[in-house]
């Protein structure tokens, strides 16, 4: 999908249906191939149209949009309007703000964002969400591959290592299944960061987008991006984040966090050597560096 797709002709008369008067439709989709959004405008309102990349992941972020609608405020989610099980289209509101990745943001909105993010994180947390047959085996068998994953990766980049990040990767190995059984399952968003936050500057609001990846997990598993690439460099974020939350990790939490970012951290640095990719190999050197330097 380009940045200049157009949306089909099927897609944009079922739109019609919902949002009569159309002007206009823009591609709005992330720059990856499974990405297919579009903002569709109206003369008074506008939405945003979807195709799920799998059925798998249309049918979690239906459940996901009833579970928001349920846990968070009103302003703090994009509403379901339609959807189409032969498309696999879903059809939202439109919520004010901009992509707070990359936004340029004065300290003290970027630390009030932080700590309404982990607030809207903790709702969506907390409220209940009935656990399906199978999610502790599930999140068992993810945690199982991750564990075996870290020990292939520290094979393969052993000798690039320093001892401390050798022997955080070695723990993520031997630790990480055992660590995880031990802690509740709650439901997540699945990618709960700063690229799916949008941020409202005239009404100092905060909204979380993109539900396709929700399902049942360790609570931590929402924080892994924020614990790799902001908060090593910006304490000051996971406080905010953290108080916005309403209680801090308990040590086994903080635990499974480093071993499940280290895990990232070593897969990017393996990936990076084995495709020559500089990218990926500065990013998972950072991560593991500031992961021990922090963690230490």
């Amino acid at each position: 999908m380009t940045p200049t797709a157009p949306i089909p002709d099927d897609l944009h008369r079922w739109a019609e249906q919902h949002l009569p008067g159309t002007t206009r439709a823009t591609d709005t989709s992330w720059p990856r191939s499974t990405s297919q959004v579009w903002r569709v405008d109206g003369e008074s309102t506008s939405v945003y149209v979807k195709i799920s990349p799998s059925r798998r992941a249309f049918e979690r972020e239906i459940h996901a949009h009833r579970h928001a609608k349920a846990a968070l405020p009103p302003t703090s989610a994009p509403h379901l309007i339609a959807f189409d099980t032969r498309t696999l289209a879903l059809l939202t509101t439109a919520v004010p703000g901009a992509v707070v990745r990359g936004l340029p943001l004065d300290p003290d909105t970027e630390t009030r964002v932080h700590h309404l993010g982990g607030n809207l994180l903790r709702g969506w947390h907390d409220h209940p969400a009935p656990e399906p047959e199978g999610a502790r085996e599930a999140v068992t068998a993810s945690m199982t591959a991750q564990a075996a994953e870290a020990a292939l990766c520290l094979k393969a980049t052993e000798e690039l290592l320093h001892p401390d990040e050798r022997n955080l990767v070695a723990e993520v190995a031997h630790d990480l299944v055992a660590l995880a059984a031990g802690l509740p399952l709650v439901y997540l968003h699945g990618d709960a960061a700063p690229r799916n936050w949008l941020w409202d500057q005239a009404t100092t609001n905060l909204a979380l987008i993109d539900f396709e990846t929700a399902e049942h997990g360790l609570a931590v598993q929402d924080m892994i991006w924020l614990c790799g690439a902001m908060w090593p460099d910006q304490p000051h974020l996971r406080e905010a984040y953290l108080d916005g939350y309403g209680r801090p990790l308990t040590e086994d939490e903080q635990r499974l966090l480093l071993l499940l970012t280290a895990r990232l951290a070593v897969s990017y640095l393996t990936t990076g050597l084995r495709n020559q990719d500089q990218v990926l190999i500065d990013r998972g050197r950072t991560a593991l560096g500031d992961l021990v330097r922090t963690h230490a």
